[in-house]
């Protein structure tokens, strides 16, 4: 049966509620009890074990319970389920399941000197200015890029290494307006895109993704040990770069940057300083041994 189907049988069998009652409150409450009655299951067979013969059938009865109030609070927003479980499976690939690899990047129809580099060498590197701050130092292919930067903040927390921030974006999305910037790389060839991809404003939304970012980490140990960052991080993102080409890519490739990126990062910081290589190709940012 499919999921259509199944939604027009269950609404047959919807009972009217007493004395006025809100349908939708009633199929709400019943939403949560049924899922209750799930996990009450779960819980027989976690304490009886294999004497509980009959906990699959009943988990099996529950979940067939939780689908009908399912269609029910659907059917009172005119959601059809079929249309549901799509969007579902579109939002859980956008999430778990990264971009396949070989996608054209993002700047393959430009000319070769507005693209992004697709390999290089990237250097940092640490030194103690006059005020007794660190400074970070960037060198890509030899050749220094930006300013020297500190960490712009009352404590020294690693921050002045952000760039490698950016380039991992550059290797993992094939975007980065700043990279871009940094490089001299801005698609001038169209003023349209070297305005709204590649200017001011995007630069600013990729640098408040890079101090969001951080802001998360600090509170998650850098991200050390870390396989998966949380879906309200990754969706606030995504609402940031909503008008940007990069808007293209997954969730799951953002996941990818960032966890590229601070591993690049942590090695760097606790190096005293770095030498990367940078593949777009392999979507990769790594530090050399």
């Amino acid at each position: 049966m499919d999921l259509r189907s199944y939604q027009q049988a269950a609404l047959k069998t919807a009972q009217p509620t007493h004395d006025g009652h809100d349908a939708l409150i009633v199929a709400l409450l019943g939403l949560a009890g049924e899922v209750g009655g799930v996990a009450t299951a779960y819980k027989k067979l976690l304490r009886d074990g294999p004497a509980y013969r009959g906990a699959k059938a009943k988990i099996r009865e529950e979940l067939g319970d939780v689908l009908w109030y399912i269609a029910a609070v659907a059917d009172h927003f005119d959601l059809d389920l079929e249309d549901i479980a799509a969007a579902n499976l579109g939002k859980i690939a956008d999430r778990w399941k990264p971009s396949a690899a070989g996608q054209p990047f993002l700047d393959q129809e430009y000319p070769p000197g507005e693209q992004l580099p697709r390999t290089g060498v990237v250097t940092i590197s640490l030194e103690t200015n006059e005020g007794g701050r660190m400074e970070a130092h960037t060198y890509f292919d030899g050749q220094a890029i930006g300013d020297s930067l500190t960490d712009a903040a009352h404590i020294q927390d690693g921050y002045a290494l952000h760039d490698v921030f950016h380039l991992a974006y550059a290797a993992v999305l094939g975007w980065s307006p700043v990279t871009r910037m940094l490089l001299g790389r801005k698609r001038r060839s169209v003023p349209t895109v070297d305005e709204a991809e590649d200017g001011g404003r995007a630069i600013a939304i990729e640098e408040g993704i890079s101090a969001l970012v951080f802001s998360y980490a600090v509170e998650h140990d850098y991200l050390e040990g870390v396989e998966h960052v949380d879906h309200e991080l990754l969706q606030a993102i995504k609402v940031m770069v909503a008008l940007l080409e990069v808007s293209a890519h997954r969730a799951a490739d953002w996941e990818k940057a960032i966890l590229e990126g601070f591993a690049a990062w942590r090695a760097v910081r606790a190096a005293g300083g770095g030498v990367l290589d940078l593949d777009m190709n392999n979507r990769s940012l790594r530090v050399r041994a």
